[in-house]
């Protein structure tokens, strides 16, 4: 059996756990989150939700890497044989993510080179939809290859593959090292220069103006929960991948509170940057900053694109805004592909180097379809049913049977004993009660708006082949893993123990 690496240094692990953490995300989904729910009153929910959520689960994931030293199909089989499926299930949600998650990275790396000459033209969204995706009418008409966005995803599984080959010291962390201070420095640059644009401060009394009545609308609550949940990685394997690396005598209740207070605090000042140049444009056009706000990949491939254009250095905050695209995006790729690649080691007891290899390889070739004409279509489908169905029933799932059916005073102890900060029954209480509701809220919902009609007007035959059947492959996957008897070497009767006899 192999010997398991650990991080080189408590920053090197902070660094990597805040790059997974700090993703697209952040920045072109939590700004308008912001705005549609209450402005600066949004954050009070946002906040709660961070405390009374995310840390908790941060810190639960965490401890169970680092308790049981494996990836999540070893954890989960290391508490139970019946419950490694689970793991499983979340392996092939991260497989499924990357493939068509560094396409939208690919598009960031194209749009970093394009921006040296506004190479968009003066017309982002006609460029965007034709000559660059070559968009077709309906995601069962492929259509072909755009060679441009081959070629970057190419270059984007190759970067990925150097990190999780070389391993996770001299790779992942030493990249990390090298990607999380670069994209903040990128962005306080581009914050810096970009509130000094006139009607800058107009974009950000637009997003931070709060509206107390949204307070009690329990929607902004739902959205608050639910962009803790996604942008913190948890629920999907990967930050327990991570903390399986930690040594033994790891502060795992301070390094969540500051993956989570890092990841959040990104989040604000993502804001900040993205409506100073709505703002801007606003200003520029002459219209409200209502009629530029706008989120998700128009906000970044044509919003923000137009805006670029008018300002007074495009090439400047065109190239800074794409890089930090590019940065943000490969290492949250790197923390998803290490979910895959962890698990392979542990369970058939491969050479990293080959089971680096063997992902990538397949994960590109799986992630061509998404570079056709046909791609950006797909990637919607696949990417709302993973999100909303796929994560959300795996964190439901993993909160339920490791709140209700774990000796869970166990874990809290086992955290305890080698951090500064202490947690307790709020910790506990947050993971039996408050957690497992707001997830369960959310899967009902979807799953409610999701049968009742079809998700953004797609044919039944699209959302079934490209939306549910993912799902039930993750399904399938997950049991005819769990049924090979093969690896996990490293199962004790102490970990068997952490689970409860009734």
């Amino acid at each position: 059996m192999q010997k398991r690496e650990t991080w080189g240094s408590r920053t090197g692990f902070i660094m990597a756990a805040v790059g997974s953490a700090i993703g697209l995300g952040n920045i072109w989904r939590f700004p308008y989150m912001v705005y549609e729910n209450g402005g600066g009153a949004f954050l009070i929910p946002y906040f709660v939700a961070m405390l009374a959520a995310g840390m908790p689960f941060m810190i639960l994931e965490f401890g169970l890497g680092q308790k049981f030293k494996g990836s999540a199909p070893k954890v989960f089989s290391s508490i139970s044989k019946k419950w490694e499926w689970l793991g499983w299930w979340q392996v092939m949600v991260s497989f499924i993510i990357t493939t068509y998650y560094v396409v939208v990275v690919a598009w960031a790396i194209n749009y970093f080179l394009l921006a040296f000459n506004q190479g968009w033209t003066a017309s982002p969204k006609d460029f965007f939809f034709g000559e660059f995706l070559g968009l077709t009418d309906s995601p069962m008409n492929m259509g072909g290859v755009q060679t441009s966005i081959l070629y970057a995803t190419a270059a984007a599984w190759l970067m990925t593959f150097v990190a999780v080959f070389t391993g996770v010291k001299s790779g992942i962390e030493r990249i990390s090292k090298i990607f999380m201070p670069l994209l903040f420095l990128l962005v306080f640059i581009f914050i810096g220069r970009g509130l000094m644009l006139p009607g800058a401060v107009d974009g950000l009394e637009w997003l931070f103006k709060p509206d107390f009545n949204a307070i009690m609308d329990g929607k902004v609550w739902a959205d608050a929960f639910g962009q803790i949940f996604y942008s913190l990685s948890i629920g999907f394997a990967i930050m327990i991948s991570y903390s399986s690396y930690l040594s033994k005598d790891s502060d795992i209740n301070n390094n969540a509170c500051m993956t989570v207070f890092i990841n959040c605090g990104f989040s604000i000042i993502s804001g900040i940057m993205i409506f100073s140049v709505l703002g801007y444009m606003a200003h520029q056009q002459g219209v409200p900053v209502s009629e530029v706000a706008g989120s998700g990949v128009g906000l970044a491939f044509i919003t923000l694109p137009t805006a670029i254009n008018l300002m007074p250095a495009p090439a400047f905050f065109g190239t800074l805004f794409f890089l930090a695209l590019t940065v943000a995006g490969l290492s949250s790729m790197i923390s998803l592909a290490e979910v895959v690649v962890s698990a392979l080691i542990d369970k058939i007891n491969v050479s990293r180097k080959v089971a680096a290899t063997v992902f990538c390889g397949l994960g590109f070739v799986v992630s061509i379809a998404f570079t056709t004409g046909g791609g950006l279509l797909l990637l919607d489908i696949v990417d709302h049913f993973i999100n909303n169905f796929g994560i959300l029933m795996g964190g439901f799932i993993e909160i339920i049977f490791v709140a209700w059916f774990c000796k869970l005073d166990d874990l809290r102890n086992h955290v305890n004993l080698t951090s500064e900060i202490k947690v307790g029954s709020l910790w506990m209480n947050s993971l039996r009660f408050v957690i497992p509701a707001m997830l369960g809220f959310m899967l009902v919902s979807n799953f409610i708006g999701d049968l009742s009609k079809n998700y953004g007007g797609y044919s039944t035959t699209a959302t079934v082949a490209f939306g549910w059947a993912p799902l039930v492959l993750c399904l399938i996957f997950g049991l005819l893993c769990a049924r090979n008897e093969g690896g996990f070497i490293n199962v004790t009767g102490i970990n068997r123990n952490f689970l409860k006899r009734r």
